[in-house]
């Protein structure tokens, strides 16, 4: 698949409909996002080249327009000369010339049409680019609330979870201690009676 159809599957997209399916959205933007990144970079680098080739066609077609200018003096001057078959011949050379300076002034004017159309591309790929990592940071920073939340109900659960065993132990240590203390006391009063006894009360 050629750059430029990748361009047009790209804006043609869908996003909204393509990320309500997938599995995991997140992922499946970064992945669109990477697409979008590398298409661009070929379209930029294709704009670039065709910059370069219309600067050397420039070069080219003003060599051919001065050749055709050469050849054009030459002609007069043979016919001022009276050389019939030289003006001939620097006749053919001109055409020639001139032939190819249009043949290069029509590929420079095909070219500047796809510059022109390739820096639209790339302003509109920017542009969907631009509003795909917005969506994406949006995207990140709900999955990362998301996530604070339940760690917070996490937490919530956990301290109350802590607070109703330590509720339970208190309990556990105070039934404990009520039913040892009532323990002790029989006991006492019973050594009590025996002393009472012993020392004659």
């Amino acid at each position: 698949m050629n750059v430029f159809s990748r361009f047009i599957d790209i804006i043609n997209a869908n996003i909204n409909a393509m990320l309500d399916k997938a599995e995991d959205p997140e992922k499946m933007l970064r992945l669109m996002i990477q697409e979008m990144e590398d298409t661009l970079i070929e379209l930029k680098s294709s704009c670039a080249s065709d910059m370069a080739r219309i600067t050397s066609l420039e070069r080219e077609q003003k060599n051919s327009a001065e050749s055709e200018r050469r050849w054009a003096d030459r002609a007069r001057m043979a016919v001022e000369r009276g050389k019939d078959d030289m003006a001939r011949e620097a006749l053919a050379e001109k055409r020639e010339a001139a032939k190819e300076a249009e043949r290069l002034s029509s590929l420079i004017t095909e070219l500047d049409e796809s510059v022109k159309r390739s820096k639209e591309e790339i302003a509109r790929l920017d542009d969907k680019l631009d509003e795909s990592k917005e969506r994406l940071r949006l995207m990140m920073e709900n999955s990362e609330r998301e996530r604070s939340e339940r760690m917070s109900g996490e937490r919530a659960r956990r301290e109350r979870e802590r607070r109703f065993e330590e509720m339970e132990r208190k309990i556990d240590r105070h039934e404990r201690k009520s039913s040892h203390d009532g323990f002790d006391d029989e006991e006492i009063e019973k050594e009590l009676e025996a002393l009472k006894s012993e020392v004659g009360r």
